[in-house]
């Protein structure tokens, strides 16, 4: 599984951005892709997580309301949708893919493989 973002940038507070996220190899529906993000001298932490096989998502209360995690299946991508951002919303942001798991899961231990990030700097 290899995982390349893009769609990151510079936006001022109020604005949107969508981050795309392609995910090449084999893709096994029993997995999960999330977003993650890590601003400077913090914990990196999960915002979004979306199951292949059902799509069914889950989202971390920070962002719940503002981003929205999609998957077009077709062409193995996934998409945050970010709106209303804040400064605090700046960081940088991965993707990832889980190994085979039962349902939705933003537990970062289940997280096996990882993009190079996208920086999102909102001012």
């Amino acid at each position: 599984v290899q995982l390349v973002e893009s769609g990151g940038g510079s936006v001022q507070a109020g604005g949107s951005l969508r981050l795309s996220c392609e995910d090449t190899g084999y893709v096994d529906k029993s997995t999960c892709r999330a977003w993650f993000r890590q601003a400077p001298g913090k914990e990196r932490e999960g915002l979004a997580a979306i199951y292949i096989e059902s799509g069914r998502t889950y989202y971390d209360d920070s962002v719940e309301g503002r981003f929205s995690i999609s998957r077009d299946n077709a062409k193995n991508t996934l998409y945050l949708q970010m709106n209303d951002l804040k400064p605090e919303d700046t960081a940088m942001y991965f993707c990832a893919a889980s190994k085979a798991v039962a349902g939705v899961t933003l537990w970062e231990d289940e997280y096996k493989h990882w993009g190079q990030g996208t920086q999102v700097t909102v001012s």
